[in-house]
């Protein structure tokens, strides 16, 4: 099997047991969701991968199984954290069929399991490829997309202008503690900042506009929010959020 075969295995795989779910199959967005991010998170693990000398297409694969346990009905008190683990032993005869080799499987398998909770139920090696599915999902955690989402999950246009600000101030205390997240290589770290710097660019933006639609500012307040904005930059140099150009 070349390796564009066993990519297009492995999605079709993704498919057909997300489709087969319940849960899934009464919330169609979830599905289409969940197919979408499977997709980004494999698109960055394959960047990370072909710049740090792993093998692209197992980590492709890798990352688009990562989260097939979402096929089944989750637990309400343990499922979610258990999803990696759960994923991980779905994927594992899946890889074995596909013909990768049984180490292969395995590096592949833990880095499934340890990417919710950081623990897996079986034995295995924390190896920079295995860590590699950790980290895509979280880059993918921080995309333009999630942006949106996370606005309208907090149905943000119908709170009253304080919460409003609340809300961007902890989003951007969030985010300065987040900068540090350790990432098992070096292009994760870049493009862990290259998120970053998106997202705040986006919320210090959304806050100078905040303040901005609640009383007259000054004009030397005004400038100040601008550059506070655009991190002391000129407009023209300022990060334009969402455009990571990392997939």
């Amino acid at each position: 099997m070349t390796d564009a075969e066993k990519i297009r295995a492995a999605e079709a795989f993704l498919k057909d047991k997300l489709q087969s779910g319940s849960y899934m199959k009464a919330h169609p967005a979830e599905l289409a969701y969940r197919i979408e991010h499977s997709y980004r998170v494999a698109n960055i693990g394959r960047t990370i991968a072909s710049r740090e000398g792993f093998d692209p297409t197992e980590m492709t694969v890798a990352c688009l199984l990562h989260d097939v346990a979402y096929c089944e009905d989750f637990d309400p008190e343990t499922g979610w954290s258990n999803h990696g683990r759960r994923s991980a032993h779905i994927a594992s005869p899946f890889l074995a069929r596909l013909g990768f080799a049984p180490e292969r499987v395995d590096d592949m398998c833990y880095g499934i399991a340890i990417h919710v909770d950081d623990r897996a139920d079986f034995s295995g090696v924390r190896t920079p490829f295995a860590e590699t599915i950790s980290d895509a999902d979280n880059i993918d955690r921080f995309d333009a997309y999630r942006i949106y989402e996370g606005l309208e999950r907090q149905n943000f246009s119908r709170l009253p202008l304080p919460e409003k600000r609340a809300h961007v101030e902890n989003t951007l205390a969030q985010l300065s503690r987040l900068r540090e997240l350790p990432l098992a290589t070096q292009t994760a770290k870049a493009l862990w900042q290259e998120r970053m710097d998106g997202y705040e660019a986006f919320y210090r933006r959304l806050l100078a506009q905040t303040d901005a639609g609640a009383q007259i500012c000054s004009d030397a307040d005004f400038t100040q929010k601008e550059r506070e904005y655009h991190g002391g930059n000129d407009a023209d140099d300022a990060a334009i959020p969402g455009d990571q150009r990392t997939e």
